[in-house]
């Protein structure tokens, strides 16, 4: 059973993955997020988490907080993490605090003392934004989850 929803969920990041890249998106820049580590329960998690955001374009870079949240199958305990996404758009507009709201998406992930996953989200300022994930969160623990995940981003000033 739990090898058919990883493989459901690797399935689901895979297409939409393909179809982030399929859609001539511009890259804005990079966001870069530690995530407190926690328990994961039968149904749910959620995940404090403070990010950074480095635009390409040279300008300021951002400081976001947030709670990222699970719902399926989300068993274990983690030690913090690090979660890096490319941060796509349909156009190269963009002003400040935009990332603001809510994304979600698929998220499939696996640790026996080290492990990783990865997680692409769609939301954002009138769900504009496509946070494709650059590097696999590497985390420590004992987990497994295969779950629609959430992710709430606050603008934050520094």
């Amino acid at each position: 059973m739990t090898k058919k929803l990883v493989a459901a969920a690797a399935f689901g990041l895979l297409s939409m993955t393909a179809a982030a890249n399929a859609t001539g998106q511009f890259e804005l820049g990079v966001l870069d997020c530690k995530v407190d580590g926690g328990t994961g329960y039968l149904i749910t998690s959620n995940k404090g988490l403070a990010c950074t955001f480095k635009p390409s374009d040279g300008r300021a870079t951002e400081y976001y907080s947030g709670i990222v949240s699970k719902l399926g199958v989300d068993l274990g305990k983690t030690h913090q993490g690090n979660l890096v996404w490319a941060v796509l758009a349909a156009t190269r507009d963009y002003d400040s605090g935009k990332l603001a709201g809510n994304y979600f998406g698929v998220n499939a992930e696996a640790s026996i003392v080290t492990g990783g996953g990865a997680n692409l989200l769609l939301g954002g300022f009138k769900r504009s934004y496509t946070l494709q994930p650059l590097s696999v969160q590497a985390q420590t623990g004992l987990n497994l989850a295969v779950a629609v995940q959430s992710l709430e981003l606050v603008h934050s000033l520094k």
